[in-house]
């Protein structure tokens, strides 16, 4: 079966980039393929993830590339040379601009730690949302992927799932809550949704 080739952007640990490499050996992930993982920082341990799993990666620096356009353009030009279908962002610390985004519409997904529309856009990552939710007391949080355009965490919803927020909770402790129950499960099935519609429309 031919598959839908995906590159998967990092910027830290890569413990979504670990969900998705083990979906694909379980079979959840059986569409699309990773091969390819780009990171934005030379010491992100998702590096190592990639390599423990045979997968090529590579990294860009703005700051050895000089501008955020000149980043964005070495980035297409990598993307386009491995033929990938689906860009994942997972993790990755940098806000793409349109021109980017709209160069891969429908094609760039993203997994955010709330249930879009609450505690998202700009500012919103990290421990900073685990945060605002708790501050806000909200009783249920949880996690979206969606597809990525020129608006931070405005692109369409592909799925959500629901985590209860627990008595005595930290940001912390929820924030690994949410990627357990969460990210780590619901950003496999989105790729693996997004890669077989994209097969499906191959043969159009």
């Amino acid at each position: 079966m031919l598959k839908a080739k995906i590159a998967v952007l990092v910027s830290g640990g890569g413990t979504n980039l670990q969900a998705l490499i083990d979906s694909e050996k379980s079979g959840v992930l059986k569409s699309g393929e990773i091969v390819l993982v780009i990171s934005n920082s030379a010491s992100a341990y998702a590096l190592e993830r990639a390599k423990n799993a045979g997968i090529e990666s590579a990294v860009l620096l703005k700051k050895e590339l000089g501008s955020q356009e000149a980043f964005e353009e070495a980035l297409i030009k990598l993307l386009d040379e491995k033929g990938i279908e689906l860009i994942v962002l997972a993790g990755f610390m940098s806000i793409l601009s349109e021109k980017f985004t709209s160069h891969y519409e429908n094609r760039i997904i993203n997994v955010h730690p709330s249930l879009i529309p609450s505690f998202c856009g700009k500012g919103f990552y990290g421990l900073r949302v685990h945060e605002a939710a708790l501050e806000y007391g909200v009783k249920v949080t949880g996690a979206t992927v969606h597809f990525v355009n020129e608006i931070p965490d405005g692109g369409k919803i592909i799925m959500q799932k629901a985590v209860s927020i627990l008595p005595g909770d930290t940001a912390e402790v929820l924030q690994k809550r949410v990627m357990q129950e969460a990210e780590w499960e619901i950003l496999p099935m989105s790729a693996e949704l997004v890669c077989a519609e994209m097969i499906k429309t191959r043969g159009v």
